[in-house]
């Protein structure tokens, strides 16, 4: 599904599929279409959806600030903090 400038801006305002704050809890099962880092954060392990090579990405440091766009269903953080993004639903 195509969306437009509209719903796009409102998803990454974190409006409608709404977000989720995590440090180093397992998060399973996610439908998060980015990440966004606002401390530096070492990721465990991740796992993407219609992705190849995400394991590039265990047990590497992300800045402060690093945002990640994937279709993430797992992640788990060995420390810092993650907010997950979730596909807006419109109407």
């Amino acid at each position: 599904m195509i969306e437009n400038v509209q719903q796009l801006l409102t998803e990454q305002l974190g409006k409608n599929g709404g977000t989720e704050v995590f440090t180093t809890a397992n998060q399973t099962s996610k439908d998060f279409y980015c990440v966004f880092f606002p401390v530096e954060s070492v990721i465990l392990t991740i796992t993407a959806a219609d992705a190849t090579g995400e394991s590039a990405l265990h047990d590497k440091t992300m800045a402060a600030g690093t945002t990640i766009f994937m279709n993430i269903t797992q992640i788990q953080l060995t420390s810092g903090i993650g907010i997950g993004y979730h596909e807006g639903v419109t109407t």
